[in-house]
């Protein structure tokens, strides 16, 4: 469930299935004669964990692909016009500075990694033993080999999506991570918001059933103040509302957040930041791969993928199936099943082009109500649903590219709950189906109209529709939106980024939002960052349009804020370690609030009338400690208050922390540990009615991961890989959200087949 910023509890998807026209949302009544049992302990089962080896990573594996493809590597065959955008992309992708670039031991110093987990396992000792002897077993050999690390990491990496523009992390005025694929095959990594617990300023709540509801709250934002796009499709429904639950790391490249606001570039939701995850890219000779898994809670998973590709053509195609009995001992069964590909084309060296395409299908079966009580045998919802990308890049002279990004995405949610028996007469079963369907294109320029400065010229266009169950009638708007942004020096001690989005929505008219940055080297290995920015997020389908029981407001207002931050870095130790810094502050204005009482003339039940403001630290420390040890540290302070009554916003901590520690020996073997601290949140008790505000106490999660590559048993047969994962090591016991316990104690262990043609 989500939460918004002054407290309410709204729906998973608000503008997502749901109750029709006239008729009050059920609630499921508690099961005759079924306790409120506890989350029930997991068998393992016989299975591999997907694994895979990462290789280590040239230049450029670290060059984005998205926008500005023209300007990113290229091979240097091309000559004119194309070949002066390709030499400026490579400064802008290898600075100068080369010490930037450390050695470090297989695995990446930017650990990113916690994932949620499931209740303990009561067998004193059993399950803890097992995991350590695996994770034995992986490391031992390793430990003989005594090998030379091979793997790098960047600790300067090239951004995307912060401008659009491929630009080294140290030249951008916010506050961005990047987590490689690599990093989450290492460990084991399955879901992005997994990936994504890590990350500064970033809250990953979930009810912690495997598919179910997952939240993404940065820097003290609403759930739905994060834009989320796949290769540039945004995955969000209209009005921001996304559920991480489903979204997997099949055949992901790259995960980016850039924190802070960026309606600029991006439009409406991306008010705290932007997380875009870039697919793979097919380069080299065919490769083929198979993945296996099993573990607790009777959890399995199954992928296989192939990858190949030369200058002219690339592909890359996955599938995968990930399923588990649950937490509870009923009706809490979980299966996802993801299809994903991408095709590139070069068909000369002025012009590129890359189609993706991404299908998933989950079917989440949940016995809880709202309150965590146990109540339902047959309740279950269903998320499936296409998304395709296409983009394009030409370039037309020396000093001017063009890029356009076409994308469509489709979902459908349903959900339906029946009675227990013929005996149950507290059930009211009712069942929704809702089709919600995004159709974009964005068109840009870049030119290169100083020696030191690119300026982006961009056009945008989307249709948002939603029709099915939950609204009286099929509802659709569109946007429009021109946009203007200028890049200056981005190798030089100063660089500064300025932009501004003229926003025309059919529902609310014309919105105007702006961004400026400055990033100034102070020192060799110091540099200083500050920027401020607006953004905006439009009101859901459901806000708008509801009917019967609940009313929307058509006359709504898009809910904004503004926000800056200042911050300073330094890379220090030989080069070999990086320290960040960011102070921020953000305010909330018009915030969209349910009232169970209809208000105004029109008797509506939603309203712009909430204000809240959030401020906080962000404090990273990343790199090598020498001997094959790599670190990722970071802590956040957190102060989000409601404006009108100065509470603190729910689940948001005001303090988190959380550190990794990586090793690698050789070619083949890598182990890491990973800990996160939540502190202190406050929530409501929904089990009882009124509910209560309570406050969850503070709890430390602890990950642990190995890999081992066992090489070809014969030169015929595929390379055989092996991996052991533990979640919540430690076996604690907390919740993200009240009367949610986590899962407890969780080893998975797999194991790959890798082949090369």
């Amino acid at each position: 469930m989500a939460l918004d910023a002054v407290g309410r509890r709204v729906s998973a998807h608000p503008a997502g299935a749901g109750p029709g026209p006239g008729t009050p949302a059920p609630r499921a009544r508690r099961a005759h004669r079924v306790a409120r049992p506890a989350a029930r302990d997991g068998a393992v089962r016989a299975g591999a964990r997907a694994g895979g080896r990462a290789r280590a990573r040239c230049a450029h594996d670290h060059a984005p692909r998205e926008s500005g493809g023209a300007l990113r590597r290229s091979r240097p065959a091309a000559r004119g016009g194309a070949a002066r955008w390709r030499r400026l992309a490579w400064r802008r992708a290898h600075p100068r500075n080369r010490r930037a670039r450390v050695r470090l031991a297989r695995v990446d110093c930017a650990v990113r990694g916690p994932a949620p987990d499931d209740p303990l396992t009561t067998a004193k000792g059993g399950p803890m033993r097992l995991a350590l002897r695996a994770l034995l077993l992986l490391a031992f050999p390793v430990s003989l080999a005594g090998q030379t690390p091979t793997d790098t990491v960047e600790l300067n990496p090239v951004v995307v999506t912060a401008t659009r523009i491929p630009t080294p992390a140290r030249d951008l005025p916010v506050a961005v991570t990047v987590i490689s694929g690599a990093q989450l095959r290492e460990r084991g990594i399955r879901t992005v918001a997994d990936a994504l617990r890590a990350v500064p300023g970033a809250d990953v709540v979930t009810t912690n059933a495997y598919g179910s509801q997952t939240s993404l709250f940065l820097r003290g934002g609403e759930s739905d103040y994060v834009k989320v796009m796949i290769d540039g499709v945004p995955q969000n429904a209209p009005g921001g509302a996304y559920d991480f639950a489903n979204l997997t790391t099949d055949g992901v490249e790259r995960i980016e957040v850039v924190r802070g606001p960026a309606s600029v570039l991006y439009g409406s939701d991306a008010m705290t930041g932007v997380v875009q995850i870039f697919t793979r890219d097919g380069r080299g000779p065919a490769r083929g791969s198979v993945g296996l898994s099993g573990g607790t809670y009777g959890s399995s998973a199954l992928d296989a993928t192939l990858t190949g590709g030369g200058a002219r053509v690339g592909y890359s195609l996955g599938v995968s199936r990930f399923s588990s009995d649950g937490l509870y001992a009923f009706n809490n069964q979980y299966r996802n099943e993801v299809v994903s590909g991408r095709v590139r084309l070069r068909p000369d060296a002025r012009t590129d082009a890359a189609l993706s395409l991404r299908y998933g299908d989950a079917l989440y079966h949940f016995p809880t109500d709202g309150g965590g009580d146990t109540v339902s045998h047959n309740q279950h919802q269903l998320d499936r649903g296409p998304s395709v990308g296409l983009d394009l890049g030409h370039v037309f002279s020396p000093r001017a590219e063009g890029r356009l990004t076409a994308g469509w995405r489709r979902d459908n949610l349903q959900y339906a709950i029946d009675k227990n028996g013929p005996a149950d007469s507290t059930t009211f079963p009712y069942s929704s189906s809702d089709w919600i369907t995004r159709t974009g294109v964005d068109a840009r320029v870049n030119v290169r109209a100083l020696a030191s400065a690119i300026v982006t010229v961009g056009g945008a266009f989307e249709r948002e529709a939603m029709n099915g169950t939950t609204l009286d009638t099929a509802r659709s708007r569109n946007d429009g939106a021109a946009y203007l942004q200028v890049v200056t020096a981005p190798e030089r001690t100063v660089s500064v980024t300025v932009g501004a989005r003229l926003e025309d929505n059919q529902r609310f008219g014309t919105y105007v939002t702006h961004r400026a940055g400055m990033a100034v080297r102070i020192a060799r290995s110091m540099r200083a960052i500050g920027s401020l920015g607006t953004g905006f997020k439009e009101p859901s389908f459901y806000e708008n349009f509801a009917t019967g029981f609940v009313r929307g407001n058509p006359n709504l207002e898009p809910e904004h804020s503004r926000n800056w931050e200042a911050g300073v870095e330094y890379t220090g130790l030989w080069r070999t370690m990086t320290i960040r810094a960011t102070y921020f502050h953000q305010r909330f204005r018009d915030l969209i609030q349910y009232s169970g009482k209809r208000l105004g003339p029109d008797s509506v039940n939603y309203s712009n009338v909430a204000d809240a403001a959030a401020q906080g630290l962000e404090v990273g420390v990343q790199g090598a400690l020498g001997a094959g040890l790599s670190l990722d540290a970071g802590y956040t302070y957190l102060d989000s208050r409601d404006v009108a009554t100065n509470l603190r916003l729910q689940r948001r901590p005001a303090h988190t922390a959380s550190l990794g520690l990586g090793y690698g020996v050789g070619a083949r073997g890598t182990a890491s540990l990973v800990a996160v601290f939540t502190g202190d949140r406050d929530d409501y008790d929904y089990a009882t009615f009124p509910a209560p505000r309570v406050t969850l106490p503070p709890h430390t999660r602890v990950d642990a991961s190995g890999t081992y590559e066992l090489g070809r048993i014969h030169g015929t047969l595929p390379a055989v890989g092996l991996t052991a994962r533990i979640e919540n090591l430690l076996g604690a016991r907390y919740e993200d959200v009240k009367n949610f316990p986590a899962r407890g104690r969780t080893l998975l262990l797999g194991g790959r087949l890798d082949w090369g043609w």
